[in-house]
């Protein structure tokens, strides 16, 4: 189902995208084209019950290498990350947000409260000359946890050059989410969050700003999901020592 809104009028401008095959209890993967501050504009207050985000850093990622590599199809000079997001967008987050998971929670000191639980990615880069790891900010009484996993071990290559994998996202969903939670992404790049949360069955309303990498994740998405029309839904247990989410085939 595809429906075209206005922003203008506070109302959404993109495409919404009912995931077929979210069977369990009608889950929905909400794929949207637009500015996120725009979106959160016309929000009720605590609208969500975790907001999952990636925003720019400011370091230039837009520009970089992206390592070694091979898929490199994003395009460089976009300039979407010359600069961090000012405090009206982590204000407009807390709003609309009950919890929230903010990757590089470590650029943005001055907008956000002292926590002691982050989220740490060890790419186990060991000796290179590229970032060894990456640090989430959360809004949860926890103590902080790693993850381990090689970007190089992401499948089907990379489409954004911030890209994160998808059982990075399958990781936090499943220690952070509850049951019936509904979860916004307002920085979408990839898409990686929209196949776990698929997976997972999880609401997810994701929005992306720029065109060719909302097309791109779009497509991303479409192909895993008719990858897995053919499969049964999968249950998670919980379990997640090494890192490794053990999932349960429904029978």
């Amino acid at each position: 189902m595809s429906v075209v809104r206005d922003v203008k009028k506070n109302i959404l401008k993109g495409v919404l995208i009912a995931n077929k095959l979210n069977r369990r209890k009608n889950k929905m993967i909400e794929m949207l084209n637009c500015d996120c501050m725009e979106y959160m504009a016309g929000l009720p207050d605590k609208a969500f019950d975790l907001a999952i985000v990636d925003p720019p850093y400011g370091i230039g990622a837009d520009n970089m290498a992206g390592g070694a590599g091979k898929n490199k199809q994003w395009d460089k000079g976009k300039n979407w990350d010359s600069g961090v997001p000012d405090k009206t967008y982590f204000d407009e987050l807390f709003r609309v947000s009950r919890n929230q998971i903010i990757w590089g929670g470590n650029y943005f000191f001055d907008f956000l409260p002292s926590t002691k639980s982050y989220m740490i990615w060890d790419k186990q880069n060991d000796n290179r000359d590229f970032s060894e790891s990456e640090f989430a900010w959360s809004s949860f009484d926890e103590v902080a946890r790693t993850f381990r996993m090689r970007p190089m071990n992401m499948d089907g290559g990379k489409i954004h050059p911030t890209q994160k994998p998808v059982a990075l996202y399958k990781w936090l969903i499943s220690r952070y989410a509850k049951n019936g939670d509904r979860i916004l992404d307002t920085h979408g790049g990839s898409g990686s969050i929209c196949i776990a949360c698929h997976d997972l069955g999880f609401d997810l309303t994701w929005m992306e700003l720029d065109a060719d990498y909302y097309k791109a994740a779009c497509k991303r998405y479409k192909d895993h999901d008719a990858q897995t029309v053919l499969f049964e839904p999968q249950e998670i247990s919980r379990n997640t020592n090494k890192n490794e989410l053990d999932l349960e085939i429904l029978r």
